[in-house]
């Protein structure tokens, strides 16, 4: 199935909580919900040009299954005859760990929902407590198993940086989610906005984040992490977006973040390459050899491989070898 998204916002509804770092309405751009009418009619002319089956329906935003049961199921009527009939290759929700159970899995695998993302944020509880998440690290736990139980693809979501959370909290946190076996991940740096009790204790000084280059070389072990265990890092970073950066204070907001995490693992490669078995002893200048769609990460995000290298004494060129892919690489002497 394709990975690409029709995505439908829900905004601020159906949550219980409001938690420390969020401000529904700048990150999902909109404050009023859309009628079942118009998200029938939004997805008739999203569908219109797709190929076949090319998308998916994601109900993103809100806790899905914790809004008014018969409007959660007005927007499911809305989508499923794109999910019958093809056109689509199935829905995605996106809800709060606490508000699973088998009659609303049972309501959602009727209209066509294939894929569950549940917020879990940290796997921590004095974290989750500290950042008023209104749930535990268990109710990750049994939600999860219950929704593999019931056939569902199964999507984890994570923040880093949050309040009272630290690297290695981080970290056990994106070990425990491993052992859950999801389908995909989403890793969220922490961003502070504005109106958030988040945003209040930064501005008190009683929340200080770690150092952005930090963050980014946590995120980067993540993503290491996940994907040697064959999860899907499906986003990292939060997405781009004006309102965004209008509203925040601070935290770990970088519209290519992910673009920077990658160009860590790359530098991280390349430096292994140059010291293992002292074959490169004194040598100064590299070819680097990297799949054809990896030469801008390899170099760096506004090359700053190449630039950290240099700082170091060292020239490097990168070229495209297509015998290679994903992160392979090939570390030579420079002729």
């Amino acid at each position: 199935m394709s990975h690409s998204n029709i995505s439908v916002f829900i905004p601020h509804m159906g949550c219980p909580h409001t938690c420390s770092f969020c401000n529904q309405r700048t990150i999902s751009h909109t404050s009023a919900a859309p009628s079942p009418e118009q998200v029938g009619e939004m997805l008739k002319n999203a569908c219109d040009g797709l190929p076949q089956g090319d998308a998916e329906i994601a109900f993103f935003g809100g806790s899905f299954t914790a809004i008014d049961r018969d409007y959660m199921t007005g927007l499911l009527e809305a989508a499923s005859p794109f999910v019958k009939d093809g056109r689509v290759g199935g829905i995605r929700i996106s809800t709060r760990p606490d508000c699973i159970d088998g009659d609303v899995l049972h309501v959602l695998k009727k209209y066509g929902v294939t894929a569950i993302e549940l917020g879990a944020q940290s796997m921590d509880d004095e974290v989750l407590e500290a950042n008023e998440r209104g749930h535990t690290s268990e109710d990750v736990r049994k939600a999860s198993r219950f929704i593999r139980e019931y056939g569902f693809e199964l999507g984890l979501q994570m923040m880093t940086g949050l309040y009272m959370s630290s690297p290695e909290k981080d970290i056990g946190t994106a070990r425990e989610l491993i052992a859950l076996k999801p389908d995909t991940v989403r890793i969220y740096p922490v961003v502070i906005l504005k109106n958030t009790r988040l945003g209040e204790l930064f501005e008190m000084g009683e929340y200080k984040p770690y150092p952005f280059e930090i963050a980014a070389e946590i995120c980067a072990d993540m993503l290491e992490m996940f994907e040697q265990e064959g999860i899907r890092v499906i986003k990292l970073g939060l997405h781009a977006s004006e309102t965004v950066e209008a509203d925040m204070l601070g935290g770990y907001y970088h519209p290519a973040f992910r673009e920077i995490c990658e160009g860590l693992l790359f530098r991280r490669e390349i430096e292994k390459k140059m010291t293992e078995g002292n074959s490169f002893t004194d040598v100064k200048k590299f070819t680097v050899c990297v799949a054809p769609d990896a030469v801008s990460r390899a170099a760096g995000h506004k090359r700053s491989n190449k630039e950290y290298f240099r700082s170091k004494g060292i020239e490097i060129k990168i070229k495209p070898d297509e015998k290679l892919s994903g992160r392979g690489i090939i570390v030579k002497k420079d002729e």
